[in-house]
């Protein structure tokens, strides 16, 4: 016990204080996720529109998760995260309370597109703040506190959520407005008169002034990669989508055993992350963690089409709470690596826009497949897209992290009058 202990101590030691204390702000802002995860089933439940309707409307929430992340980076390199981060959970908070009042598609749509455009601003801005006030070493460990608070109050926002949806689903948006605005408080509390949280500016250094500041629209390679992410993030946001719906219409769940479920996957990543990083991050290259990660989701897939029992829903969660762990934290640090200060927020905000992206294609994807043939059918086209993933995201991952060691090295023989060719 005392080993185990110690494990976890040394897990979480050397983070900054800043950085625990945007953990705890997104801790609470993320408690009250309630309406994402149950928002396929409110359209299909309570207003009555059909599997695909849902899909449209949850991919019109991806199509302003793209707006927002594209937006939220450019904001970023030019006002400061601190302002974005202000404004997103401030204002995105207030929003959710306009869907006490409507009812008809086109509202609705309208609706969701503001408030994901509004609210995932957050995500690049967030970002940049915890690649802000990490230490150089820690930046991948404070990427997994931050998910950790993350996957904590997600662990906590569906479960309630589906106790209160079963009274009543308005009360959803109530919650989750609330738990933001919460956050974006206690936000500007702490942080308001802290350093660091401005636009970087050009340093009047000659060397600041000959270093290449590079558009990621421009990096070929991190395209690519981001491409890939997308196509990784597709396949794990059926969580969000098509996984309640499958839920509720194949095994007749009731609300509150799928918020169980899918409290299952912020509980396992908030217990299991943190440690795993810490034991895995400096031993093993991303270049295998990353695509092993991508199989492991599709194999979650997979038991979801080995028979009917509620049994193997457990079993596919875990699979793809671990898929998560492996995957996500050094996704993000590679494009924090990828960046320096003055272009930070632009290479996160396209790293965001990836998820965003995906938000728009999973729904509609997933529950397109899902009306016209079957869940079977698109559990397993979703498991092979995840092997050419995978496959595509291990030479990506091998060929980036390669150029980041050769710049290093470069950097390092400069410094010391060596010419490396």
């Amino acid at each position: 016990m005392k080993r185990v202990l110690l494990l976890y101590r040394n897990a979480f030691g050397g983070l900054s204080r800043p950085a625990w204390m945007l953990s705890l702000i997104m801790f609470i802002n993320r408690s009250g996720a309630m309406v994402i995860p149950f928002l396929g089933v409110y359209l299909t439940e309570s207003l009555g529109y059909t599997l695909k309707e849902a899909g449209i409307i949850l991919s019109i929430y991806g199509l302003g998760a793209v707006s927002g992340s594209f937006l939220g980076g450019w904001l970023t390199d030019r006002v400061g995260h601190f302002k974005v981060q202000l404004f997103s959970l401030t204002v995105g908070g207030s929003l959710y309370f306009m869907f006490l009042f409507l009812e008809e598609f086109q509202y609705i749509a309208a609706g969701v597109f503001i408030l994901s455009l509004v609210n995932d601003m957050l995500r690049p801005a967030n970002s940049a703040s915890i690649a802000h006030y990490a230490r150089p070493e820690n930046v991948t460990r404070a990427f997994s506190l931050n998910r950790m608070a993350l996957n904590l109050g997600f662990s906590i926002g569906p479960a309630i959520g589906g106790l209160v949806a079963a009274i009543s689903y308005k009360y959803l948006f109530i919650g989750d407005g609330v738990a933001s605005m919460m956050a974006g408080l206690f936000f500007f509390i702490y942080f308001r008169k802290r350093q660091g949280h401005k636009p970087q500016k050009a340093a009047a250094s000659a060397a600041a002034n000959t270093e290449k500041v590079r558009s990621p629209y421009t990096d070929g390679m991190y395209l690519v990669f981001i491409l890939l992410n997308c196509g990784f993030a597709i396949l794990f946001f059926q969580l969000l989508s098509t996984l309640p719906l499958y839920y509720r219409q194949v095994y007749v769940l009731p609300e509150a055993r799928i918020g169980t479920l899918l409290a299952l996957n912020g509980f396992i990543v908030f217990l299991f992350e943190m440690i795993l990083v810490y034991l895995l991050g400096d031993k093993i290259k991303k270049a295998w963690l990353i695509p092993a990660g991508v199989l492991v989701l599709g194999s979650s897939f997979v038991v979801l089409n080995l028979g009917h029992h509620t049994s193997l829903l457990y079993m596919a969660m875990v699979l793809l709470s671990f898929s998560e762990i492996l995957v996500m934290p050094f996704m993000a640090t590679i494009s924090v690596e990828r960046s320096n200060d003055r272009n930070r927020g632009s290479y996160l905000g396209l790293y965001t826009i990836s998820y965003a992206a995906a938000h728009v294609v999973a729904p509609y994807l997933g529950t397109t497949i899902a009306s016209r043939y079957s869940f079977d059918t698109l559990w397993w086209i979703l498991s092979v897209f995840a092997i050419a993933v995978s496959i595509g995201l291990y030479f990506v991952v091998q060929h980036i992290e390669r150029e980041r060691l050769s710049g290093k090295a470069k950097i390092a023989a400069s410094e010391k009058g060596v010419t490396v060719g």
